[in-house]
């Protein structure tokens, strides 16, 4: 179908301004970090960018979906925009201003009293990003892609560049002898330069987009603001939902396990988990394209038609990725150092858990078409208990694997339960059945070149991509996958 090509299309020119970063920030960064670091130190990071994850969604509180939503409708455009962006500038500026003055309580509740200028830093960075999240939303509803990727490249560059020179040339400076970094590096305050690096990345984006920023009328409509709250609020609490589904382990770890060989525990854990998220990475620009090109065809005869397409390619695209994480795992595990390696079993079993939650990100869009937000709570806290329970009951005697397995248990509830309500509001013939044996083949890929031991590279290279032509065959041969996408319609 044309749709769903412009669809890909825009999903891959978000994937500049998702997967170019994100791969720079891993490539780079986690490079960096897993060999500059001990795995307790790794830990603060991986633990710190846990928390920032709930708090992003409550500074937001929906307000992105509640744009989309009510763009649609208002003739006047501008007073959507300029209503969303006064009130997210009034509630990021208040975060800040109160995590600064009760700065004590908040550093003791996230066992960081001795280390209160992580947090102030830290509360900063999320300031930031959290206003800016409308001006993002904007350049998305007005389809413009490429400068919404530029934007996102330039955050990570100036984010490396700082890390590079924070991290990497003024200790090697400071070591020589140099008196011109005096008062200005102390190399006893380590971690605490990941947030500085990153604190110059958000706060050079947000000077990036000031003027597109406030390129509006200065408007505030207390009744439209009410109505994007209410549409908006379901949403913020069905995220936090989904954030203790993918952060939760990183936060809980350490209180679980103690102190010291929590941290340690998490920095290990986060760094296999970093691989696997290579994959978040195709759902996050599948979203930023997906969620206006949902709305924007909601109204269109055939769209249900249009989003049971959408999910039949999106989950083979999924796969594929799934496949290549898998398959080359020997080579994308060097991202990471020497003493944090072992982690890397985790990948295939988050992986998975990914593509469950790929699966339901495209399915929920029933309730947000129907303005039926409030089941995106039931669902995603439905989820966010499985992985209470299972990193609880479980991590104690199995370490950081529950909580590998905890995703695929989590997400799979969640799309069960999203697939059953949706059956009585809005019911999509998605053909799920019919995309079992994709799975299920690459499921068995998976676990069989975990059997084989491979004693040369090459071969083991030669076998992997073997079985990565096999099921692009298989593709091929069910749905005639390349002619659907790039030739004649099906």
């Amino acid at each position: 179908m044309n749709e769903v090509r412009t669809l890909a299309r825009q999903t891959f020119i978000y994937g500049f301004g998702t997967i170019v970063p994100r791969f720079l920030n891993y490539g780079i960064l986690t490079f960096l970090y897993t060999r500059l670091f001990d795995k307790g130190e790794y830990g603060v990071v991986t633990e710190l960018y846990g928390w920032m994850v709930f708090l992003l969604i409550i500074l937001t509180y929906g307000m992105e979906t509640g744009f989309f939503r009510y763009a649609q409708k208002e003739e006047d455009y501008e007073r959507v925009y300029s209503t969303a962006m006064i009130s997210l500038l009034v509630s990021s500026s208040l975060f800040l201003l109160l995590v600064n003055i009760f700065i004590s309580p908040v550093s003791v509740a996230l066992r960081y009293s001795d280390n209160q200028g992580y947090i102030r830093l830290f509360a900063a960075i999320v300031a930031t990003d959290a206003f800016t999240a409308i001006p993002f939303a904007r350049l998305r509803k007005e389809n413009k892609p490429v400068l919404f990727s530029t934007i996102k490249i330039l955050n990570v560059v100036i984010t490396i560049g700082a890390v590079l020179l924070l991290l990497v040339i003024a200790p090697r400076i400071y070591e020589r002898g140099g008196k011109a970094l005096a008062g200005l590096y102390n190399p006893d305050y380590g971690v605490g330069y990941v947030f500085v690096a990153n604190l110059i990345g958000s706060l050079s984006t947000l000077i990036i987009l000031l003027p597109y920023t406030f390129r509006i009328k200065v408007l505030f409509d207390r009744s439209l603001w009410f109505r994007m709250v209410s549409y908006s609020f379901p949403l913020m609490i069905a995220g936090l939902g989904g954030a203790v589904n993918e952060t939760l382990d990183k936060v809980i770890m350490r209180r679980v396990v103690g102190e010291d060989a929590g941290l340690e525990m998490v920095g290990e854990y986060g760094a296999g988990y970093k691989i696997a998220v290579l994959m978040s990475l195709f759902i996050q620009m599948f979203r930023f394209a997906a969620e206006p090109f949902f709305f924007e065809r909601a109204k269109r005869e055939g769209a249900k038609t249009t989003y049971a397409y959408v999910m039949k390619y999106f989950i083979i695209a999924m796969l594929l990725i799934y496949l290549i994480i898998n398959l080359y795992l020997s080579g994308f595990k060097y991202i990471i150092g020497e003493s944090f390696r072992e982690s890397v079993k985790v990948v295939p079993v988050v992986g998975m858990g990914y593509l469950l939650y790929g699966i339901y990100v495209n399915h929920s869009i029933w309730y947000k078409l129907n303005d039926l937000t409030r089941y995106g709570i039931y669902i995603t806290f439905s989820g966010a208990a499985v992985t209470v329970c299972i990193n609880v009951f479980l991590i104690p005697v199995f370490g950081y694997m529950a909580s590998a397995w905890a995703h695929v248990a989590s997400y799979g509830t969640m799309i069960i339960l999203s697939f059953i309500l949706a059956e009585r509001h809005y019911k999509i013939e998605y053909g799920m059945v019919k995309m079992l044996p994709y799975i299920v083949f690459a499921v068995l890929i998976v676990l069989l070149i975990n059997i084989i031991e491979y004693n040369n590279t090459g071969i083991e290279l030669f076998i992997n991509t073997l079985f990565l032509v096999a099921f692009l065959g298989f593709a091929q041969y069910r749905d005639r996958l390349v002619t659907v996408m790039f030739g004649k319609e099906k």
